[in-house]
């Protein structure tokens, strides 16, 4: 009997027997797809028990080199290299970059090693036309343009190669499904076959992924669960530094973030950051430099406040790269605790080129721009800020004090208001309240 349809939620992977404008699962609007519903057979299985070993018996293999991707920014964030027989996505918004990075990646790893770039999106002219607008030249990276995920992995098998490339997850499909590239079941199918093909030939593969418009990764969740290592390209689209965030990493640390300008010659990698976040930077009243940790790198970001008064009797609260809860909490908390009233003013917050912000040591310096640009009194210029702010108003101690101190030393910075329970260190200024770094760290000079 010829299976029956169902429609199939592109957000969540939910179904219906019938179409509806919203999704029963996630509530998003026009995602259900029609799929065809192939009935599983219910014939039994002859395959033979498999055989489970004991810990104790599994002979230590020695580990495999990883292998460089070129790039000491994206070695950095998969934690010392490519792991062989690993599968790897890479998401970012469209325009961002993802291609280029993948295709410089792939130049570079052919330098010594087989690899196999596949995509669904371009033919073989115009890669070669990125190709050498790049400036990779002469290389020995194979080039395949297919979407026929079969036949990419018959290619693998063949080949055998140590790297291999495919752009994009969302344009591939297998005959063994009806639905159209890009769904639900194809997705999953085809992101399924690919580990399969990686494991079993101890080929590395790296897909690239589409995001939805609310930056999340297109396709169901398992695309996450499945993979080793999911990255994520962020910054502008049109300029700007670029972020490389690893999100997931079966191999390393994760929440490494490795930074790169995108120029005329395809990405290029930032080797001091900080100094890239902070060269166009103007100290001000409302400008404080702020000393993040991501993953194992220290960074320094500036933080922009402005605060202005209210025209409507509704004040706005404005972050960009800053939580907007938590904006709120710090708001009231200067209000109540450090005499900053700001019930009648609308307040923005800035974290300049294009980095998000979540980690609580970020909260000290979001608030003492805020009271810098309320009062219109400057931070001084030589100082970073980090620390954790309570509800009491109360500064609280962050890790990897060392790691920051030492970054801001490295740029001239000469002092750091932190919290008192950081260590006694002469480069930092102990504050123990809110109320205490709004006096403290605020100098007299408009």
């Amino acid at each position: 009997m010829p299976g029956k349809t169902v429609f199939v939620c592109q957000e969540c992977g939910s179904s219906s027997p019938k179409w509806t404008g919203k999704c029963p699962g996630c509530g998003a609007w026009s995602s259900m797809v029609e799929e065809s519903n192939q009935p599983a057979s219910r014939t039994q299985s002859n395959a033979p028990p498999a055989r489970p070993q004991a810990l104790n018996e599994i002979s230590q293999a020695q580990e495999q080199p990883r292998i460089s991707s070129g790039f000491g920014e994206v070695d950095q964030v998969l934690g010392g290299g490519i792991v062989a027989g690993g599968l790897m996505l890479l998401a970012g918004e469209p325009g961002i970059g993802k291609s280029t990075l993948l295709l410089q990646m792939a130049a570079k790893v052919a330098d010594g090693h087989t690899v196999l770039y596949v995509s669904g999106e371009e033919s073989l002219r115009q890669i070669k036309l990125r190709a050498d607008r790049l400036g990779i030249g002469d290389n020995s990276l194979q080039l395949l343009a297919a979407t026929d995920v079969d036949a990419i992995i018959a290619t693998i098998a063949d080949m055998a190669p140590d790297f291999v490339v495919v752009d994009s997850v969302q344009t591939i499909s297998t005959s063994r499904i009806t639905s159209s590239p890009g769904t639900v079941s194809q997705i999953t199918t085809t992101a399924h076959m690919l580990q399969e093909i990686a494991k079993q030939s101890n080929t590395t593969v790296l897909v690239a992924g589409h995001v939805t418009k609310e930056g999340n990764i297109a396709g169901p969740k398992i695309l996450e669960h499945l993979v080793d290592v999911v990255l994520h390209l962020e910054g502008e689209r049109f300029g700007g530094l670029k972020l490389l965030r690893g999100v997931k990493n079966r191999f390393g640390s994760t929440h490494e973030v490795g930074v790169f300008e995108m120029r005329d010659r395809g990405m290029v990698p930032i080797s001091n950051p900080s100094a890239s976040f902070l060269q166009e930077r103007q100290a001000g009243s409302g400008s404080v430099v702020f000393a993040a940790m991501e993953g194992s790198r220290a960074l320094l970001v500036e933080v922009q406040a402005l605060v202005n008064n209210s025209p409507f009797g509704y004040p706005k609260r404005t972050g960009a790269g800053f939580d907007a809860n938590r904006l709120n909490v710090l708001i009231a908390v200067l209000g109540q605790r450090a005499g900053v009233q700001l019930g009648d003013k609308d307040v923005y917050v800035n974290i300049v080129g294009g980095m998000k912000i979540a980690e609580p040591a970020a909260d000290l310096a979001v608030a003492m721009a805020i009271a810098s640009a309320a009062r219109q009194q400057p931070v001084p210029a030589d100082a970073v800020v980090f620390g954790e702010v309570g509800l009491s108003g109360e500064i609280r101690s962050v890790p990897n004090t060392q790691s920051r101190i030492k970054e801001a030393k490295k740029l001239k910075f000469t002092q750091a208001f932190a919290p008192a329970g950081s260590g006694k260190h002469s480069f930092i200024t102990p504050v123990e309240t809110m109320k205490a770094a709004a006096s403290q760290g605020l100098s007299k000079e408009a």
